[in-house]
């Protein structure tokens, strides 16, 4: 296990500071899970919550670094803007053009990272064991939040991927971006019901979007499909109760991600990574609340 040095009883404890951006972000629990993983690791940290519109952010991320600001996670709407921020990207945030995790560079600037794909996957994979492969993939939603997961999927080896966006571009665009013409199609709402059935249907629209109104049909539906909300507790309610009328077996919301994604960052950090099943199930307690 690790474990980090002691400072000596004269040594000035540096409490090093990170936070998480968003629009809205009062909601964030980003600041209690990294609370929760420097507590895991004897580690001398703070994580806090900053509020920024796309307008506000750049600002606001000089500011922060100004201040001795050393990482920072991002959410909506901001994950494919702070990639234009960054002075180095990641192979795989390259890839995908959005970021969540921000690492200060030691010249200044920042370095970007996204994280969760990685935080997906092993939600699914790992902790619920769920197979991945083979199957056929509905991704509702074009923004950020879905092309931080779409290649891990692909990586993962779903048998293929369908982009449906309200904005047809928008969903065009991704796939273009994604490059891989054989597996991942789009596809307009209004015809959603001629699809087909999917094997895995994830919600990756902007928090607050439910089933409801999206109007998704029944006839998506296989008896083997897995529904997965990128969202989290109420923001995810809409999506879960369709999965439950459409008598969906596997349906979770995305506290299981936002805990493996946040270790994944918490790892680049620090180069260690905490133990994440505790600090779940402390934050299903928290949102049962």
């Amino acid at each position: 296990m690790f474990e980090a040095p002691v400072p000596a009883d004269d040594a000035p404890v540096v409490v090093k500071r990170y936070a998480v951006f968003g629009h809205p972000i009062a909601h964030s629990r980003s600041p209690w899970i990294h609370a929760r993983f420097a507590e895991q690791t004897k580690l001398a940290m703070s994580h806090g919550a900053i509020e920024a519109d796309p307008d506000a952010f750049p600002a606001a991320l000089a500011a922060f670094e100004a201040g001795g600001g050393l990482g920072a996670n991002v959410t909506l709407p901001l994950k494919t803007l702070a990639a234009g921020k960054c002075r180095e990207l990641s192979p795989h945030a390259r890839r995908i053009g959005a970021v969540n995790t921000l690492s200060r560079l030691p010249s200044g600037g920042w370095r970007g990272d996204n994280t969760d794909g990685a935080g997906l996957v092993a939600d699914i994979a790992e902790r619920h064991r769920l197979d991945l492969r083979g199957r056929r993939t509905l991704v509702l939603g074009a923004g950020g939040a879905a092309a931080g997961i779409v290649h891990a999927l692909l990586d993962a080896g779903i048998a293929s991927l369908t982009i449906a966006n309200r904005t047809p571009e928008r969903a065009d665009a991704l796939a273009d971006a994604i490059g891989d013409p054989a597996r991942v199609h789009t596809v307009y709402w209004r015809d959603l019901r001629e699809t087909g059935v999917f094997e895995l249907i994830i919600d990756a629209t902007s928090a607050g979007h439910g089933a409801d109104s999206l109007g998704l049909p029944f006839s998506l539906v296989h008896p083997r499909t897995l529904a997965y909300s990128l969202n989290y507790g109420r923001a995810a309610s809409d999506f879960l109760a369709w999965a439950h009328a459409a008598s969906i077996e596997y349906a979770f919301d995305g506290a299981g991600m936002l805990v493996e994604q946040a270790a994944e960052s918490f790892a680049i950090w620090h180069g260690v990574r905490p133990d994440t099943e505790p600090v779940y199930q402390a934050l299903r307690r928290e949102l049962a609340h």
